[in-house]
């Protein structure tokens, strides 16, 4: 067993053996979040309750300072609730460690953002093997796997390609390639086709859905777009800080 693995399957020994009835790749219960403010508190999230299953996307349609990008942040375990709680693949996360909750990132989790950030100095290839080889793949694998994918989003002939000679939709399918290049169960992505014309944002999202067609991964998708919403499984809002349909 690589180091990674074992790495993941004892800290989840240290974590809530709660878990969810089915394990769904995300499973959001009563999520919490306040700022304090000097006018007083403010609240962002007042108790969320929302399910991803396999192969759904999810639209998460909401105005700007609804608190979209805050519950994106915390079903990815990159923020912590005030309370509630998290399932990742069934396993309660919302009070597991750091260590655990970067293990989780890299094998459950993918991210896709409005900005590609990608790593300047490497070409579309080595973007790739990176977080395959942190997770303790071999090169040849990783590269393998990498040119699959990238075969996919017909964006191979591009591999050898740094960012910056790269438009942007090609720059976004890279992106697109290293959030699920682990293969994650659930995939998260803020405004993905945000920075991109309107064609071209087409073309990315169908890429973005046939992936989650084709591996059966769930995502939750923020967006203003409302085109691109409408073909989404679900569309849900925020209001009053709790998720309803939109």
């Amino acid at each position: 067993m690589n180091k990674s693995v074992s790495e993941i399957s004892t800290a989840q020994e240290t974590q809530s053996k709660e878990t969810t009835t089915v394990p769904f790749p995300l499973v959001l219960r009563g999520i919490e979040r306040r700022f304090q403010q000097v006018e007083g508190e403010l609240v962002v999230l007042d108790g969320v309750d929302l399910t991803i299953r396999d192969g759904e996307m999810v639209a998460l349609v909401a105005p700007s300072g609804a608190g979209k990008s805050t519950l994106l942040q915390i079903a990815g375990l990159l923020e912590k609730p005030d309370s509630g709680e998290v399932f990742i693949n069934g396993r309660a996360c919302a009070k597991a460690n750091d260590e655990t909750r970067t293990l989780l990132r890299r094998l459950e989790i993918g991210f896709v953002y409005q900005f590609h950030h990608l790593l300047p100095e490497f070409d579309a290839l080595e973007n790739l093997l990176l977080p395959q080889m942190l997770r303790g793949l071999d090169t040849e694998k990783a590269k393998e796997r990498a040119l699959q994918v990238m075969n996919y989003l017909k964006i191979d002939h591009r591999a050898d390609h740094r960012p910056a000679e790269l438009s942007g939709g090609e720059q976004q399918r890279v992106a697109i390639a290293r959030a699920v290049i682990n293969a994650p169960r659930i995939l998260l992505a803020d405004e993905p086709t945000g920075n991109l014309d309107p064609d071209t944002a087409g073309h990315v999202f169908d890429a973005l859905m046939g992936l989650v067609r084709g591996s059966g991964l769930g995502a939750l998708v923020a967006t203003h777009n409302m085109e691109l919403a409408a073909k989404m499984d679900r569309r849900v809002t925020l209001r009053d800080g709790k998720i309803v349909d939109f």
